[in-house]
């Protein structure tokens, strides 16, 4: 199925500018009563740009919720750069691993930095002082970035151990910006608060349809406190008008609501959710909130096909009358595919994906990036191995996925990624990684057979002291247990769903499986 796509839309640097420029003195950035106007923010980024000078190639920007990230990843793409957030508080271990796959060329000292270890030159973001040169070969004076450049690196799992590298380019995130200020309908006067994780798409998803709007960007410390009547009254206070939450978040919260009785603040116009299955049942909690004046947006993307690809409006002015019954237990569906975007279902009922928004693949590995795309009347198409049915009325279901992947804090984990790292482990003979739901939330489970003459007591906890030296925290399973054997499929290799079945009855307060 094909939408309308292959729209023409200018660079989104050039629709900052033009937003820049309408309202030059419009609030762009608040943080804690701090307030960057357009005029200022457009003003660092064209510092920072001059800085880092003409494609600078790929740039290292530490990822925090600070405004100061936010200027770093317009000033590297104004200068035709490629942004690359890295998390500072990742090990040591996996900043090398991405700064290298990802090929970095410098990092932006945004007022925390990356390690040393990473052995990068350093541009310092508002330093008028001119900083040190960027290696030989950073490219010189050209015109403006062509839509085929890259414009970001992001990563996802791999299961090979090391992260995939997968690089979005310039006519893939402004296509999809440009939907996104259409869906969410944004104008000046909204307020949308940057809730997301700055390593991760959705922060874009925040980020740059807000600041091509003319919008203001509201970063708050209280957004993450962990406590929702102060997250409440943050949104209030901050007037914020947009929240983008993770489908995960968005459930916790709507039970507080219902527990307590109370509303989300008048301010809040347009709720986004999105980064896994919504549930019925706060699908039907929700609905008995008094929240028909709220937007609720379930979305539906993938990184290799740039932010949000499909969406619905499941509750509030826009969706369908009659609505859904959520008391049933109706599946959420994840939507009708966006202007930009190309859609086939394919073998299987996989959602294949094309058009103007799809990545040109995972750097340095042409085998994972044959792999993942598939040639469809001679266009490209991502694999999203996503298992869809489509309704009468046209909208998209998720039925399941097609391999192991699953989401974790609305993040694709591959299970082999961990499953590699804990094989590292001199005393791991053999493991399983896999999937379970807890408390409504999705988490990991490690199932391991420890080396002869392993002392297994201790051994979850070494391996999760392990792990956390090596990995971020979604990749440390919530559970490791020690076990005998694993259990083999008829060709030799470790079903992780039978295994996790065999154990998954033994008492939690034990962390070892003795063999009986």
């Amino acid at each position: 199925m094909q939408c309308e796509t292959y729209r023409t839309t200018p660079d989104l640097i050039e629709v900052f500018t033009e937003a820049a420029l309408r309202d030059p003195e419009r609030a762009a950035l608040v943080h804690e009563g701090q307030v960057l106007t357009y005029r200022r923010l457009h003003g660092l980024v064209t510092g920072l740009a001059e800085r880092l000078g003409p494609r600078p190639g790929t740039i290292a920007v530490p990822a925090t919720h600070t405004p100061q990230t936010v200027v770093a990843a317009l000033g590297v793409l104004a200068a035709g750069g490629v942004y690359c957030p890295v998390d500072p508080a990742f090990p040591l271990s996996r900043q090398q691993d991405m700064a290298s796959a990802a090929a970095c060329r410098a990092i932006v000292a945004t007022g925390m930095t990356l390690s040393p270890g990473l052995g990068l030159p350093t541009v310092v973001l508002d330093d008028p002082r001119p900083t040190a040169a960027i290696p030989e070969g950073a490219g010189g004076v050209g015109p403006a970035p062509d839509p085929e450049e890259p414009a970001y690196v992001l990563f996802t799992s791999g299961s090979t151990g090391r992260p995939k590298p997968v690089v979005t380019p310039r006519r893939a995130i402004s296509a999809s910006v440009h939907s996104l200020r259409e869906l969410f309908a944004l104008t000046p006067e909204d307020r949308v608060l940057q809730f997301a994780s700055l390593n991760w798409d959705t922060s874009l998803e925040e980020i740059f349809p807000t600041l091509t709007a003319g919008a203001t960007l509201v970063f708050a410390d209280e957004a993450h406190s962990g406590s929702f009547p102060r997250f409440l009254r943050m949104v209030e206070r901050e007037r914020v008008s947009v929240l983008d939450l993770p489908t995960a978040f968005w459930h916790e919260l709507v039970i507080h609501l219902a527990e307590e009785a109370t509303a989300l603040p008048d301010c809040v116009r347009l709720m986004v959710i999105g980064g896994e299955a919504v549930s019925p049942a706060r699908l039907a909690d929700w609905s008995r909130l008094g929240t028909g004046r709220i937007r609720l947006v379930n979305t539906y993307g993938c990184t290799e096909t740039t932010l949000v690809t499909h969406a619905v409006d499941l509750h509030g002015p826009g969706a369908p009358v009659p609505g859904w019954d959520w008391d049933s237990g109706t599946r959420a569906p994840i939507g009708r595919a966006l202007p930009h975007v190309v859609e086939d279902v394919g073998d299987r009922g996989e959602l294949l994906i094309g058009g103007p928004a799809l990545a040109l693949g995972y750097r340095g590995m042409p085998r994972a990036t044959e792999e993942a795309y598939a040639v469809v009347g001679g266009t490209r198409r991502f694999r999203t191995g996503d298992r869809v049915s489509r309704t009468p009325d046209g909208l998209l279901t998720h039925e399941g996925r097609l391999n192991d992947e699953i989401k974790i804090r609305g993040i694709r984990v591959d299970p082999g990624e961990v499953e590699t790292h804990l094989a590292a482990h001199p005393s791991v003979n053999a493991v399983a990684v896999t999937g379970v739901t807890a408390a409504g939330r999705a988490a990991l489970v490690a199932y391991v057979v420890p080396r002869p003459h392993t002392e297994t007591g201790g051994l979850d906890i070494d391996l999760r002291t392990y792990l956390r030296e090596r990995v971020p925290a979604h990749l440390v399973p919530s559970r490791i247990t020690v076990v005998p054997q694993l259990v083999l499929t008829t060709s030799g290799k470790v079903d992780r769903k039978a295994s996790h079945l065999r154990y998954a009855t033994v008492n939690r307060s034990k962390e070892t499986v003795d063999e009986r």
